[in-house]
C-alpha cells in the first residue's frame, strides 16, 4: 500500500513507525529527518519525478511516499461488542469527506465508523484524506444496510439517522450506545433505512439552506454528542 504526501509520512514516522515498510524520497530532504527514516532499518529508494507521479498516481506527494503493511478493515462483530458510539455512513463515496468525517469522529470520541451500501471501498486514499487519522480509528465495512440496522439494535444500540425531517438535535438525549448513520448531501438515507432507525435528528440552521456538507454535519453532530447543549 502506497501513501504519499509530507504530512501523512511525517505521521506515520512519528506514531505508526512500524507499519513502514519502504521509503522513497524524490528530493533531498533535512538530514535529521533523513537520519530518523534512515534508523528504521528500511530501505530508502531514490525516485526521479516521473517514477515518483506515477507512483502517486498524479497526486501531489511532494517528495515522500510511503509503502506501509496494508491496512484491513475491522471486525464488525468485535467493533459491535466493544463500542459506544458509530458513525455509519451511507452511500458516502467521496473521499474527502470521509477523510474529513473520519478526522472529526476521531477528535470527538466516536469509537468506530462503519461504511455500508458500498460493495468496493479501498482504505488507502482514507489515510491521506484524513490526515492519517483513519490509523487510529477502526473502519468496517458492512455491505447491507437493513441487515446493520437489525443487527445494531438487537446489540442494543439506539440507532439515529440525519436529515431535514426530524428532532433538532439540540433536544436529543443520547443514549450511551448510538448509532448514527449519515448520508450523502445529495441522496440523503432512503426511507426504508430511515424508517427502520429508532430516530431522526436534525440540525436546525436560521437560515433556509437546502443542507450542509455532511463532513460539517457531522462535525455538529458529533459535538452535541460529545458536548451537550451549550
Amino acid at each position: 500500500m502506497i501513501v504519499y504526501g509530507k504530512q501523512i509520512s511525517l505521521y506515520i514516522l512519528d506514531n505508526f513507525p512500524e507499519i513502514i515498510e519502504e521509503i522513497y524520497l524524490q528530493k533531498e530532504i533535512d538530514k535529521k529527518l533523513f537520519y530518523k527514516f534512515s534508523n528504521l532499518g528500511k530501505k530508502i529508494i531514490k525516485l526521479d519525478p516521473k517514477k515518483a507521479q506515477s507512483m502517486a498516481k498524479g497526486g501531489n506527494h511532494q517528495g515522500f511516499l510511503l509503502g506501509i503493511k496494508d491496512i484491513e478493515f475491522a471486525d464488525f462483530q468485535e467493533v459491535k461488542n466493544q463500542s459506544g458510539f458509530l458513525l455509519v455512513l451511507y452511500n458516502i463515496t467521496d473521499i474527502g469527506n470521509i477523510g474529513a468525517i473520519v478526522r472529526t469522529a476521531y477528535a470527538f470520541g466516536v469509537d468506530a465508523v462503519i461504511v455500508t451500501a458500498q460493495k468496493n471501498f479501498s482504505l488507502e486514499p482514507v489515510i491521506r484524506s484524513s490526515a492519517g487519522a483513519m490509523l487510529n480509528m477502526p473502519m468496517v465495512l458492512y455491505t447491507n444496510a437493513l441487515d446493520l440496522v437489525n443487527e445494531l439494535k438487537m446489540a442494543g444500540y439506539k440507532t439515529y439517522g440525519a436529515g431535514f425531517k426530524g428532532e433538532d438535535i439540540r433536544s436529543v438525549a443520547f443514549l450511551n450506545k448510538k448509532a448514527v448513520f449519515l448520508g450523502s448531501e445529495g441522496e440523503g438515507i432512503p426511507r426504508k433505512i430511515l424508517s427502520k432507525l429508532d430516530k431522526q435528528i436534525t440540525i436546525n440552521m436560521v437560515r433556509d439552506f437546502d443542507s450542509l456538507n455532511v463532513s460539517a454535519a457531522t462535525a455538529i453532530i458529533c459535538d452535541r454528542i460529545a458536548n451537550g447543549q451549550c
